[in-house]
C-alpha cells in the first residue's frame, strides 16, 4: 500500500493536469466568442437605431465570402500540393551525412504531420482570409459596376474597366499568384523532407517524380506570368513615365508592343516546363528559365529605355503631344473642372470714375467681415453661459432669410463639455450631463457694439428677439457628444440648461427615436463588456425606456452608414423647420481613372484651418484622380435620424453603390427644399479642384508642356508657412446680375507672389451652383498678392497707427481674413482686423474687432466700419453699408441732421442711448454677459427711437438738406 500511493496521486496529478488544458482551451475559445457576438451584435442594434442594417449585413456578408472562400482556396491549394509531394516521396534515400541529419527531423515531424500541416494551413487561411477580406469593396463594386459612357482612347475600352474591373482582376491575380508561390515553397520543403530534393551528393538533385511535380508548378506560375504580361497593357493607362499622367509615346510604341510579345514568350516558356513531364532532364526548364529573364531585361527593360532616351528625349514635344492632350482631356473630366470659365486680361483697366466707382460700391452691399477661423473664442466668451459648455475653435458660414433678406451668417452649436471639474461622477458624465444646447448666430457683415458679433440667434433658453428659431435645441449628436450616455429612462433627470428659478437647472428626458434599448440584463451585459463599464450591469438608475445612444459624432456617423463615401472634413449645423440638422458633403472617389493626374487628397486638402483648428477633420493622404460630390448626407442633433441624398445624378461610382446598398440613398427629388436652401459647395471638393487648375486651366498641350502660366495657392498672409484656405462669402460676379453666395479664392504665379487668378464657384442650389469662374489677371502686370497685401497694410503710414493704437497696453491685433472681391474691374482687398486684450488664461480675452482695413489698386484706407473703410477708400464715395450697420458720426450733438435743433424725443432718446452704452460697458468689463445681452436691447431700442424722431422732424422741415443719421452704436473698444 506504502509504494502504490505516489503512483496513483501521480497520476491523478497527471489527469488534472491533461484535462485543465483543454478546459482552458474551451473557456478561451468561449470568451473570444462572447467578445465578436458582443462587437457584431452591438454593432448590429446601432445600424438598426438608424435604419441602415442592411449596409453592416452586406458588409458582413461580403467579407465572410471572401475570408471563407480565399482562405479555403489557399488552403486546399497549399495542402493538395504538400500532400502530393509528400505522396512522390522516394520508397529508398540514399545513404548521405544530409539524409542522416534530415532523419532527425524526420522523426519528429512524421508522427505529427497531419497535425503541424493543419496548423500551418490554418494560420495560412486565416492570414489570407483576412487580408483578401479586407477588400470587400473593391468585389462588391466589380459586381455591380456601371458603365462611365467614356472609352480610352487606346483601348477603346469603357472607362468603368479601369474603376471596377481592373482593381478586382488584379485582386484575384494576386491571390492566384500567391497561392502558386506558396505551393511551390511547400513542395520543395515537403520534397527536400522526404528525399525527393538533394542538395549534397552524386546523382540527380531531383527524384522524376518530385521534378515532374515542380516543373508543373513552376509552369503555371509562369503561365500566370503570362496573363499578367497581357494584363499589365492596360495599366500603361495609369503610367508615370511620360511627361503626363498616362500612356506615353513610350509606352504605347515600345513597352505596349514588349509587353504582348513578353506575354508570348512566357507561354512558350511554360510550355517548355510542361514539356519537362516527358524528358528527363533540367534542360527544357533551364532554357525556359534563361529565355524569361532575357526576355525581361531585353524587351522590357532596355528597349523601352533605349527608345524613351534616343528617339523621345531629342524630340520630347512632339512626340508627347498626343499624349498630353489625352491627360488635359481626361484630368478635366476626372476632377469635374472641364465646364471652369477663364475670363481673361481681367483687371486691365480697372474703373477710375467716381460716379461709377460709386455705383459699384452701392452693389457692393454687405461684406462677410466676421471670420468664423478668429471668432470662435468670442462666440465661447459671450454665449457659452456655463463652464461645461464650449464651441468649435472654427465655425460656420451659412445663410438664412431674415425679413425679406438672405443674409450670410456665422453658425455654432453650444455643445457639451462634461460636467464641471470637480464634480464628476459615473451617473453625471453618463445620465445627467448628456446633451449640449442651443443654436448661436451672427450676422456676417456687422458688428454690435465695442466690436463683438451682431447675433442672430443667442442665449439659453432662446433669446425672443432671436431671428432664427428653433424648437428642438437639445443636442445629443454632435462633434463633441460624449462616447456614450444612458437617457431616456422613467424619472430620469438630464440637464437641459441653467437658470435663474429656485431649482437652479431645467431637466429633460429624452424621447427621441435614436439609441438602443438597455433596459433588459442582455444588453445591459453587451454594453458593459462594450464600453468596459460595469455600472452599466449594476446601476440601479437604469431602468424601464433607458436607451444607450453611442456612435454619436455625425461624421462617424454617415461614414458607417455609407463606408463607400469619403466625408467632407467639416460638417456644419443648421436650422431647417426648427431642428437642428448637422449637413454632410460626402464624396466618392477613385484612383483608376485612366489618363487623370493623380494627387494626393491630404495634401490638397490641407491648409491653415486644417493645420491649426480641431473642429475640421484632416483628410488621409490617399492617392485619387477621380472625385465627386455624389451624395448629400444629414443627421438630425436631436434624434440622430441619419439621410442620404443623391446629389450628382450622373456619378457612375454612386449609382454601383446605390445597387449594392438599394434603397439607402433617397433620390435628389426627395430633397426638402427648406434643407436644400442650406447647402453649400463643399470646400474639399473645391480644394482639390483648385490644386488642379493650377495646371489644368492651361488647355494648350504646347503651352502646358513648357509650364507656361502655372499657378500655385498662395500663402496665408496671417499664418505663415501654411495654404491660404478658401472662403465662403457672397459677392456680385462680373457679367452677373446679383450677388450669390460663391466660395472664392486666389492664385499666385508659380514662384511669385503677384496676384494671378481669382476663383469663384456658386454655392448656392441652383442653375450656378457648381460653375467656376476663373478672373485671371494680365500676365504682364503686378497686381500685388494678398501677402504682399498684408505686407502694404502693415506699412502704410496711416494705417500703422491705426493699428499701432490698437495694440497699446499689450493689446494685440488678430488678422481676420482677407477677402479677395472682383470690384470695378479691379480686385478690392478686405481685411478685418481684431484686436485681443492683454490678460491671463483665467481672465480669457477674446478678439473685437479693431478696424476694417481695404485696398484698391494702390490705395488703402481704414475705418471702424465697412461704409466708412470705403468711404475713405474712394474719397467720400461711401460703400452702401448693411442693413442694420450706421454709417459714422458727422453731426455736432445737440442738432438734428441740417443744424436745426434737438426735438425732445431725440434727445430723450439720446440719454437713453448714452446710458445704455454706459451700462453696456461695465457689464462688458464686469464679464456679466446678461446684464450685457439686456444693455444692448436697450441701446437698440433707443436707436430706433432717435431714427423715428429724427424721421418726424426731417418731415417737419421738408426743405432740409438730407445728411446722414448719427451713429448711436459705439466705437470699438480693444479688449472689451
Amino acid at each position: 500500500m506504502t509504494f502504490r500511493t505516489p503512483a496513483f496521486g501521480r497520476r491523478l496529478g497527471n489527469g488534472r493536469s491533461r484535462l485543465l488544458v483543454p478546459v482552458l482551451v474551451v473557456l478561451a475559445v468561449l470568451l473570444v466568442a462572447f467578445l465578436l457576438f458582443t462587437s457584431i451584435w452591438t454593432n448590429l442594434l446601432w445600424y438598426r437605431s438608424i435604419n441602415f442594417s442592411s449596409v453592416y449585413t452586406t458588409e458582413l456578408w461580403a467579407k465572410a465570402l471572401l475570408f471563407v472562400g480565399s482562405g479555403a482556396l489557399m488552403a486546399l491549394l497549399v495542402g493538395a500540393n504538400m500532400v502530393i509531394a509528400y505522396r512522390l516521396r522516394p520508397a529508398y534515400r540514399p545513404l548521405s551525412v544530409e539524409q542522416q541529419g534530415l532523419e532527425r527531423y524526420r522523426a519528429v515531424v512524421d508522427p505529427r504531420r497531419k497535425l503541424i500541416a493543419g496548423g500551418l494551413l490554418g494560420l495560412l487561411a486565416l492570414l489570407t482570409g483576412s487580408s483578401v477580406a479586407g477588400q470587400w469593396p473593391v468585389f462588391l463594386a466589380f459586381l455591380n459596376r456601371t458603365p462611365f459612357g467614356v472609352e480610352d482612347p487606346q483601348f477603346h475600352k469603357d472607362v468603368s474597366f479601369y474603376v471596377f474591373t481592373y482593381p478586382f482582376l488584379r485582386l484575384v491575380l494576386g491571390v492566384v499568384f500567391a497561392t502558386v508561390i506558396l505551393s511551390i515553397l511547400a513542395a520543395l520543403m515537403v520534397h527536400y523532407l522526404y528525399g525527393g530534393l538533394r542538395l549534397q551528393g552524386p546523382g540527380d538533385k531531383a527524384s522524376p517524380p518530385a521534378r515532374a511535380h515542380l516543373s508543373v508548378l513552376v509552369g503555371l506560375f509562369v503561365l500566370l506570368k503570362a496573363f499578367a504580361y497581357w494584363f499589365d497593357r492596360y495599366g500603361l493607362v495609369h503610367s508615370e513615365r511620360g511627361a503626363t499622367t498616362g500612356a506615353s509615346y513610350t509606352d504605347v510604341n515600345a513597352l505596349l508592343p514588349a509587353k504582348t510579345i513578353l506575354a508570348v514568350i512566357a507561354v512558350v516558356c511554360a510550355l517548355m516546363f510542361f514539356g519537362n513531364l516527358l524528358q528527363r532532364g533540367m534542360m527544357l526548364p533551364g532554357v525556359g528559365f534563361t529565355l524569361l529573364v532575357l526576355s525581361a531585361v531585353l524587351v522590357g527593360g532596355v528597349y523601352p529605355l533605349l527608345i524613351q532616351q534616343f528617339q523621345v528625349k531629342p524630340d520630347e514635344l512632339a512626340k508627347e503631344l498626343e499624349y498630353i492632350k489625352r491627360n488635359i482631356e481626361f484630368t478635366r473630366k476626372a476632377y469635374n473642372v472641364e465646364g471652369a470659365t477663364v475670363t481673361g486680361e481681367y483687371g486691365a483697366k480697372p474703373v477710375t470714375d467716381p460716379k461709377q466707382l460709386q455705383t459699384e460700391a452701392e452693389r457692393l452691399g454687405g461684406v462677410r467681415l466676421l471670420d468664423p477661423n478668429v471668432v470662435g473664442e468670442t462666440f465661447q466668451q459671450l454665449q457659452r453661459i456655463r463652464p461645461f459648455y464650449q464651441f468649435p475653435d472654427t465655425l460656420d458660414v451659412d445663410r438664412y432669410k431674415v425679413g425679406n433678406e438672405t443674409v450670410d451668417a456665422i453658425v455654432a452649436l453650444r455643445e457639451l463639455s462634461g460636467a464641471p471639474e470637480g464634480q464628476q461622477s459615473w451617473v453625471k458624465d453618463r445620465m445627467v450631463y448628456t446633451h449640449g444646447y442651443g443654436f448661436v448666430s451672427a450676422y456676417g457683415d456687422r458688428f454690435g457694439p465695442g466690436g463683438t458679433p451682431d447675433f442672430l440667434s443667442k442665449d439659453m433658453p432662446q433669446s425672443p428677439d432671436s431671428k432664427i428659431k428653433v424648437d428642438r435645441p437639445q443636442i445629443y449628436f454632435g462633434e463633441r457628444s460624449p462616447d456614450y450616455s444612458v437617457v431616456g429612462g422613467s424619472g430620469q433627470q438630464e440637464l437641459d440648461y441653467p437658470d435663474n428659478s429656485k431649482a437652479g437647472q431645467k431637466n429633460t428626458t429624452y424621447q427621441g427615436r435614436g439609441g438602443v434599448p438597455v433596459d433588459s440584463f442582455l444588453n445591459k451585459l453587451l454594453f458593459a463588456t462594450k464600453f468596459q463599464e460595469k455600472n452599466l450591469l449594476l446601476s440601479g438608475a437604469i431602468n424601464d425606456g433607458a436607451k444607450i445612444v453611442y456612435n454619436r459624432k455625425p461624421r462617424e456617423m454617415v461614414q458607417k452608414a455609407a463606408p463607400w463615401l469619403t466625408l467632407d472634413g467639416d460638417p456644419y449645423p443648421t436650422v431647417v423647420n426648427g431642428r437642428i440638422t448637422w449637413i454632410l458633403d460626402g464624396y466618392t472617389t477613385s484612383s483608376g481613372y485612366p489618363y487623370s493626374e493623380q494627387t494626393s487628397l491630404g495634401d490638397a486638402t490641407r491648409d491653415t484651418i486644417t493645420d491649426t483648428r480641431s473642429a475640421v477633420a484632416r483628410q488621409t493622404n490617399d492617392r485619387i484622380n477621380y472625385m465627386r460630390n455624389s451624395v448629400k448626407a444629414t443627421v438630425d442633433a436631436y434624434d440622430g435620424t441619419v439621410k442620404l441624398y443623391q446629389w450628382d445624378e450622373k456619378d457612375p461610382v454612386a449609382k454601383t453603390w446605390m445597387k449594392v446598398f438599394k434603397g439607402t440613398v433617397q433620390p435628389r427629388g426627395s430633397i426638402p427644399p427648406e434643407l436644400e436652401s442650406h447647402f453649400r459647395y463643399p470646400q474639399d471638393l473645391f480644394k482639390v479642384q483648385r490644386q488642379i487648375l493650377t495646371k489644368y486651366h492651361v488647355t494648350d498641350a504646347s503651352a502646358f508642356y513648357n509650364g507656361e502660366g502655372f499657378w500655385e495657392v498662395p500663402e496665408d498672409p496671417g499664418a505663415k508657412g501654411r495654404r491660404q484656405p478658401p472662403y465662403y462669402q457672397s459677392l456680385q460676379m462680373p457679367g452677373k446680375d446679383a450677388a450669390s453666395f460663391s466660395l472664392t479664392t486666389v492664385y499666385n504665379p508659380r514662384g511669385n507672389p503677384n496676384l494671378a487668378a481669382f476663383m469663384a464657384i456658386g454655392s448656392t442650389p441652383g442653375r450656378d451652383y457648381g460653375q467656376i469662374q476663373i478672373l485671371q489677371l494680365p500676365r504682364n502686370a503686378t497686381a500685388q498678392g494678398p501677402g504682399q497685401v498684408q505686407n502694404s497694410f502693415e506699412t502704410d503710414p496711416k494705417v500703422k497707427n491705426e493699428l499701432f493704437a490698437l495694440r497699446q497696453g499689450g493689446t494685440r491685433t488678430v488678422p481676420g481674413n482677407m477677402l479677395t472681391i472682383p470690384f470695378g474691374d479691379g480686385i478690392l482687398y478686405v481685411e478685418p482686423m481684431y484686436a485681443m486684450a492683454a490678460g491671463t488664461a483665467e481672465q480669457q480675452p477674446y478678439p473685437l474687432l479693431g478696424r476694417v482695413l481695404v485696398r484698391f489698386g494702390d490705395k488703402i484706407a481704414s475705418g471702424s466700419t465697412m461704409s466708412e473703410a470705403m468711404e475713405q477708400l474712394l474719397g467720400g464715395v461711401a460703400a452702401a453699408p448693411p442693413a442694420g450697420e450706421k454709417p459714422p458720426e458727422q453731426e455736432q450733438p445737440g442738432q438734428e441732421p441740417g443744424g436745426a435743433p434737438l426735438s425732445a424725443q431725440a434727445q430723450q432718446a439720446i440719454d437713453n442711448l448714452e446710458a445704455a452704452v454706459t451700462d453696456f460697458e461695465k457689464a462688458q468689463k464686469d464679464g456679466n454677459f446678461a446684464e450685457m445681452g439686456k444693455a444692448w436691447d436697450r441701446v437698440k431700442k433707443a436707436r430706433d427711437e432717435l431714427a423715428a424722431a429724427q424721421k418726424a422732424a426731417a418731415a417737419a422741415r421738408p426743405a432740409a438738406t438730407p445728411s446722414p443719421s448719427p451713429s448711436a452704436t459705439p466705437s470699438p473698444t480693444p479688449g472689451g
